[in-house]
């Protein structure tokens, strides 16, 4: 994976960043050509490896037996973050697909930018059949009539456990933050040197996660005023308990790296048995119950003042071939073809119980509920009673570079490097303009 810094000076580069990769011929993307406009291809670029990518690829196949108008071309563009790079890329290539997926954060700002087509031609049918919380207009507050964005591979974060090593502690998964405290300085593990041995609590230090302790200590990024305050008081709090959980108690330990690397090691310490307790996605469920070789158990995260998650995972979008340019009424028709059949109950349904990501369709979801799934797997009920406690990200389009330039960095100063978490956040306030 690319150095982090680099990275964040790619995803933030403007048109001559873009045409300079262009000529230099790094980042450009796979596939990145012209596709044709016969209303008979679709080109779909996807950031998925492993069962994901298997699942995907099988509900494309699923797609070309149902009909023989359009054939979809498949290609992989790497990691969330390296296919929206190459995604930008290809918008000043004139060389977009038709359809891909980005990261719920940057929809507002691809939208703003007239990079996007509407969606709205799916079908009122399909939209009024999405899972409320999960769609455009319930992962934003304020935003566009229109929608240009749909749900895909959506999750929430929440808690998974060793039940084993709960049981034999005579332990409960943690429902309040005091309890998590707790909870962690019970499962620590040390040897007679004090080596730690287990570690009682471990999450990556990600904005998602500490979005969801602002929104359980009652703060949102932007107040009731319209003022960007990062959560005013409710942020503090938020990275204070992370900052007490491994400095002062000593329990929680920080994964090393960051982006999907700090995921992949907290996953690897839980199924390696260095950690009993971890916050990470929905979309881990399966991996997690498939390559554990204890019994693995799925909790709500711990509330504050309330119970309060974001909404994470990427969204189905159909970028235009230049930014303000429409979409061919050929590849736009052929583009929602396909949308329409992965959105519809029987493909939303299996891409969720074969990946772990959460069930998009309403009426999908009532299937899965009468056919006794959630009863045979009780971990994927509590990833999907999770989501009555989502709370909507604001509509800015400055929301990406608040995760990437400003926030995610600061994070990782106040609990890996013990600076002052009020400190770094009024500094965060004051490159925005906020208070």
């Amino acid at each position: 994976m690319r150095d982090a810094l680099d990275r964040r000076a790619l995803l933030g580069a403007g048109a001559a960043g873009a045409a300079a990769l262009l000529a230099g011929g790094a980042g450009g993307a796979s596939g990145c050509a012209r596709e044709r406009d016969d209303g008979r291809t679709v080109s779909l670029w996807f950031s998925y490896g492993g069962n994901n990518r298997k699942v995907l690829l099988e509900l494309v196949e699923r797609f070309h037996a149902a009909q023989d108008a359009i054939r979809v071309h498949a290609v992989y563009q790497g990691d969330y973050f390296e296919g929206l790079a190459k995604l930008r890329t290809a918008a000043f290539a004139g060389a977009t697909p038709t359809v891909s997926h980005v990261v719920g954060e940057i929809v507002p700002y691809l939208v703003e930018a007239g990079a996007l087509e509407p969606l709205d031609d799916v079908g009122a049918d399909v939209l009024a059949d999405l899972v409320p919380e999960l769609s455009q207009q319930g992962s934003y507050t304020g935003g566009p009539d229109a929608v240009y964005a749909l749900p895909f591979n959506r999750s929430v974060p929440i808690a998974y456990y060793d039940a084993d090593v709960f049981a034999a502690e005579g332990l409960r998964p943690p429902t309040t933050w005091p309890e998590l405290r707790q909870t962690a300085q019970r499962l620590l593990g040390r040897n007679a040197d004090g080596t730690v041995t287990r570690w009682g609590f471990e999450c990556p230090i990600d904005w998602w996660f500490w979005n969801a302790l602002v929104g359980q200590a009652g703060g949102a990024l932007v107040d009731a005023a319209g003022r960007v305050d990062f959560g005013g008081e409710a942020g503090v709090r938020a990275l204070e308990l992370w900052q007490t959980l491994v400095h002062e108690d000593g329990t929680m330990k920080p994964p090393p790296g960051r982006d999907y690397n700090a995921w992949e090691a907290t996953n690897t310490d839980f199924l390696g048995g260095r950690v009993a307790l971890i916050w990470t996605s929905t979309a881990f469920v399966r991996y997690l119950e498939d390559n554990a070789k204890f019994q693995v158990r799925a909790a709500p995260l711990p509330a504050g003042e309330r119970p309060a998650v974001p909404t994470g995972g990427t969204m189905w979008v159909m970028p235009r071939p230049t930014p303000g340019v429409p979409v061919s009424p050929a590849r736009k028709r052929a583009g929602l073809a396909f949308l329409r059949f992965m959105l519809a109950p029987e493909q939303a349904s299996y891409w969720a119980t074969s990946t772990g990501y959460l069930p998009v369709s309403r009426r999908g979801l009532a299937d899965l509920e009468a056919g006794g799934f959630f009863r045979e797997h009780p971990n994927h009920r509590v990833a999907v009673e999770a989501v009555a406690a989502a709370r909507p990200w604001p509509w800015h389009a400055e929301l990406f570079r608040w995760q990437r330039e400003i926030i995610q960095p600061r994070l990782e100063d106040a609990v890996l490097r013990a600076r002052d978490a009020r400190a770094l956040l009024a500094e965060a306030r004051a490159l925005v303009g906020g208070t």
